[in-house]
């Protein structure tokens, strides 16, 4: 039989640079089930133009599809935030395709399947849960001519016209069993990111499936009924394995929410892809409490470098009332630390506005973010509380929350654009809260946007100057947020002329802040610029040098040890360091581009520089420096070691005459 399956489309940059998994399975069994698949991803086809957007998306992708032909079964994959733009091109296509079963499936149509079918009369059926063995049922029942809604995992419109459930399909015990990808059935890897330009080569593995835990704001664990069920290790090394083979892929996405809830299995998984030498990176989704240093070692060893962690709030009050599970006692900070020793890169991520919390539990976030930034490496992500159907909030605040106008939702990215989506969302409030917020004030709600928005760049480019302030000025990291909003200008000038004026900061304070300031826009601009190339033959400073009176490296210690006190950890005492050094004795310094190298955080580099080797770098990089000058500069073998480690730390590029390679 003839199957087409269609992921809906959205604008959400992340998910179209990237295959979407699930329907790759779907693709593999129906094939391996002796049907026809055709499978159309149109987030993609939407990012490179295929189909036209905005207004006209639904339209647009109904005739992208049309050519295909009329299937035999005709499934839309949806999350929340694709439910309304599927049912519109699902109505458009409808009267084209009279006859041909249309339904449902994905995450999207958890907890609203009856809904779904009792106010959109065009869609046939739901396939609940997972869907290898249910989608080849029902193609197999249409091959005998016989109903396809009648297999279990089934929700259908009945003869009467009301909703009908068949039995639960028992889930798949062993994920060993599932399919291969059908990856020819999608666009390459290659043609994925070039819409992007992205050449990281991110590749998502369906690593697993479900959730053991409730927490109020997800709805996961309540889909997959509390289990959780990873891919067997030697399937999931055997995949990572096959992207060498895929042009394009570079690294895998393990997209299991909770990596090392099986701590044997997480182990065994990592012996087996240091033991086969797999050799690609790859990156998770975990709890804090779930990994420690043995198997964040072990995790970096394998590979792995980068995790998204679900810190969700570093109060322990706020996670308890939101059912995260997760100790009180939990040294938060320490996974942090323990990540940085793996050379693990940690996304921190955590939802801002949850029931209850008050001012004094927000800030406790928010100063664990800032000692948490203070740490090589780390990335920030914040968001706001969308009541999605099927969690916990989505049952107790779908009902009385709303859209709100200028604030974007969260899960919700990329979709919900055109007129006749709103035109959904407003009539159906209860089935699209995944749209909604929280129904607080609206002055609330946008104080929480610019925490989740603007807080997190600040703590990225700034960590050092924003810490320096919170240290000196005694005041929270929600005081200091609010007054930076309430002061509306930069954070640079802000930082300035709040050091200047608040009377609880020491007479030192604005030149300390004037030296912090100056080295993290260095950071910032050589982030942004990456490494150079160098002319053929010649050395290319790849780094920016800089003087300054403030021993930076010990400083930074300092304000650690500082923040690390006021979210609530032990920290050894220890005096601070001189602030500012005598003023003829500045310290040189070069901030370098990142040099990729196994087992290193990424990120730029502060190097304090001897003052022989400034001299050295100067002259090597010297544009009248002829090349019998530089082999007479470097004839000593302790210059050439101190120009081999200037390049391979990224302060200097060199590329081979003839090669194409810096170096």
């Amino acid at each position: 039989m003839k199957i087409l399956l269609v992921s809906a489309p959205h604008a959400d940059t992340f998910g179209y640079s990237m295959p979407p998994p699930g329907l790759l399975r779907l693709g593999g069994a129906l094939r391996d089930a002796g049907h026809q698949p055709a499978l159309e991803d149109l987030a993609h086809r939407l990012a490179t133009g295929a189909i036209a957007g905005g207004e006209e998306l639904a339209v647009s992708a109904a005739k992208y599809l049309l050519p295909r032909g009329q299937p035999d079964l005709f499934g839309l994959s949806v999350m929340g935030a694709t439910l309304p733009i599927a049912l519109e091109i699902a109505r458009e296509l409808r009267p084209l395709w009279p006859g041909v079963p249309f339904v449902l499936g994905g995450p999207g149509v958890n907890g609203t399947d009856h809904w779904i079918l009792e106010r959109f009369p065009w869609i046939d059926g739901i396939v609940r849960g997972e869907g290898e063995v249910t989608v080849v049922q029902m193609a197999d029942a249409l091959r005998r001519r016989d109903t396809p809604f009648e297999v279990d995992g089934v929700t259908y419109r009945g003869p009467d016209g009301t909703p009908k459930r068949t039995p639960d399909r028992a889930m798949i015990q062993d994920l060993g069993t599932l399919p291969r990808y059908a990856w020819d059935l999608l666009p390459t890897i290659t043609e994925y990111k070039a819409v992007t330009g992205e050449e990281d080569g991110l590749v998502p593995l369906d690593s697993g499936r479900g959730c053991v835990y409730d927490c109020s704001f997800c709805s996961i664990g309540r889909t997959w009924s509390r289990r959780s069920r990873p891919l067997p290790p030697e399937r999931l090394v055997q995949e990572i394995a096959e992207l060498r083979g895929i042009p394009g892929a570079r690294r895998a996405y393990l997209c299991h929410d909770i990596f090392g809830a099986d701590r044997k299995h997480a182990m065994a998984f990592t012996e087996r892809m240091i033991a086969e030498q797999i050799q690609i990176p790859w990156e998770v989704r975990a709890r804090a409490d779930h990994l420690d240093a043995e198997l964040l070692l072990a995790m970096g060893r394998a590979g792995c470098d980068r995790v998204l962690l679900g810190i969700e709030s570093a109060s322990p009050s706020v996670r308890a009332r939101n059912q995260k599970g997760m100790a009180e006692t939990i040294d938060l900070l320490g996974v942090v630390d323990d990540c940085a020793a793996a050379g693990i890169t940690p996304i921190l991520s955590l939802i801002l506005g949850l029931p209850g919390e008050t001012d004094a539990e927000l800030d406790e976030s928010l100063t664990f973010c800032a000692a948490a930034a203070l740490r090589a490496g780390v990335n920030l992500s914040l968001h706001l509380v969308n009541p999605q159907p099927g969690c916990a909030l989505g049952e107790e605040f779908a009902a009385v929350s709303r859209p709100v106008e200028g604030i974007p939702p969260d899960m919700a990215l990329g979709a919900g654009l055109s007129a006749r989506e709103r035109a959904l969302i407003e009539a159906h409030p209860d089935l699209f809260s995944t749209w909604s917020l929280l129904p607080y004030e609206e002055d609330r709600l946008r104080e929480l946007t610019f925490l989740s928005l603007d807080f997190p760049k600040v703590l990225m480019r700034f960590p050092r100057t924003f810490a320096q302030l919170m240290a000196d000025g005694s005041c929270g990291a929600l005081e200091l947020a609010r007054a930076w909003r309430r002061d509306g200008r930069t954070f640079e000038t802000f930082a300035r002329e709040r050091a200047a004026a608040d009377r609880s900061c020491s007479v030192e304070t604005p030149a300390i802040i004037d030296e912090l300031l100056a080295w993290e826009t260095a950071l910032v601009r050589v982030g942004a610029r990456g490494a150079r190339r160098a002319v053929p033959g010649r050395y290319r400073l790849n780094a920016e040098l800089f003087t300054s009176k403030l021993p930076l490296t010990e400083w930074t210690a300092h304000l650690s040890r500082c923040l690390d006190e006021r979210a609530g950890r032990r920290v050894e005492a220890a005096s601070a360091p001189s602030p500012i050094a005598a003023p003829d004795a500045p310290q040189t310094y070069a901030v370098a581009a990142p040099v990729s190298a196994p087992g290193r955080l990424g990120g730029v580099r502060t190097l304090r520089l001897g003052s022989g080797v400034t001299r050295l770098i100067d002259a090597v990089v010297a544009p009248e420096a002829s090349q019998d000058a530089l082999e007479a500069m470097l004839s000593s073998d302790k210059a050439q070691h101190a120009v081999r480690n200037l390049v391979q730390s990224g302060v200097l590029s060199y590329t081979v005459p003839g090669d194409t390679i810096s170096r």
